[in-house]
C-alpha cells in the first residue's frame, strides 16, 4: 500500500483505538513479566533475552490475533471481512512497537557495551514508562479535568510498579 492509499483511509474509529491501545497495556504486561522473570535467572545471555521476548511476545500476539478470529467468528456467525481481518493484524503488529527499546536495549548489551542485566533493568524501566504513554494516549481527549487526566495516568503507573514488584517478589 503506497502512502497516497494510507493517506486516504479513514481515521480510525474510537474501538479501533481501544482496541489498539488495550493491545499495547497486554503486551507491555507480558513483556515486563518475560524481563524480570529473565532478570531473575542471573547470568542470561543477550541472545537468549532477544529471543526470549520475542518468542513470548511473538506468541502472545498470535494468541491474541486467534482470540480475535474465534471470538468474532462466535459473535458473527462469519468470518471477518477483510477490513476486519486488516484491523486484527493491524492492532497484533502494531503491539510489537512496545519491543523497540528493550530490544535496543538488549542490542546494545550484545555488543558488550552494557551488562544484559543493566539492559533487562533499563527496558523495565521503558515498559513501566510505556504505560504512561498508553495512559496519556487514552485520556488526552476525553473531557475531564486535569487532576483526573495525572490520577489516571498514576494508577496506571502504580499498576505497572505493582506487577514488577509481584514479579520481583515471586522470583526474588
Amino acid at each position: 500500500m503506497d502512502r497516497r492509499a494510507r493517506a486516504d483511509a479513514p481515521a480510525p474509529t474510537p474501538a479501533e483505538r481501544a482496541d489498539r491501545l488495550k493491545e499495547r497495556v497486554y503486551v507491555t504486561f507480558a513483556a515486563l513479566a518475560v524481563v524480570l522473570t529473565l532478570r531473575s535467572h542471573g547470568d542470561v545471555t543477550a541472545g537468549v533475552a532477544a529471543t526470549t521476548l520475542l518468542i513470548t511476545v511473538g506468541g502472545t500476539l498470535l494468541a491474541v490475533l486467534l482470540a480475535d478470529v474465534v471470538s468474532h467468528i462466535a459473535v458473527h456467525a462469519a468470518l471477518p471481512t477483510a477490513a476486519e481481518a486488516r484491523h486484527m493484524v493491524a492492532v497484533c503488529t502494531g503491539a510489537l512497537g512496545v519491543l523497540v527499546l528493550p530490544m535496543v536495549f538488549v542490542g546494545v548489551a550484545a555488543t558488550g557495551s552494557w551488562t544484559v542485566d543493566g539492559a533487562l533493568r533499563a527496558s523495565t524501566i521503558a515498559l513501566v514508562a510505556s504505560l504512561g504513554v498508553v495512559g496519556w494516549l487514552a485520556v488526552r481527549r476525553i473531557s475531564l479535568p486535569g487532576w483526573q487526566k495525572v490520577l489516571v495516568l498514576a494508577a496506571e503507573v502504580a499498576l505497572g510498579v505493582a506487577v514488577v514488584s509481584l514479579e520481583l517478589l515471586a522470583h526474588g
